[in-house]
């Protein structure tokens, strides 16, 4: 029974995170290939067929299989990546600079260096 729940739950989780990983697409303020690789971590556990299909996709197979084989991101998703964390946290660090939750904004902006670091730190696909 709680083998049969958790499938079930790595099922539904990776099913939100193709979705949000497909509004991505057309949606610039949420990123497409986080959301592709968690849906491809939890089919992996939960639907073999759903994975390999994943795996196998035209246009997310390439980024799935080199993450899953090597740990791998695109240079051009670094820089994309990179890019768009800067542009939020200069938004935010713009909006916030007078208001008492400053302190909020540097902590964002500290994650998104230190994210950028480990993204960039990845071996290139």
């Amino acid at each position: 029974m709680f083998r049969h729940t958790v499938r079930l739950l790595l099922w539904l989780l990776g099913a939100i995170s193709l979705a949000l990983g497909l509004i991505g697409l057309f949606l610039p303020v949420l990123p497409t290939t986080p959301f592709v690789l968690l849906a491809a971590f939890c089919w992996a556990r939960a639907s073999p067929r759903l994975h390999h299909w994943l795996r196998t996709h035209p246009r997310f197979g390439a980024q799935v299989r080199a993450w899953d084989e090597h740990g791998a991101i695109p240079r051009r998703g670094k820089w994309l990546s990179l890019v768009m964390m800067a542009l939020s946290c200069l938004l935010v660090l713009s909006r916030l600079w007078a208001t008492p939750h400053l302190w909020l904004a540097l902590l964002m902006a500290l994650i998104c260096l230190l994210v950028g670091i480990w993204i960039w730190r990845r071996p290139d696909a």
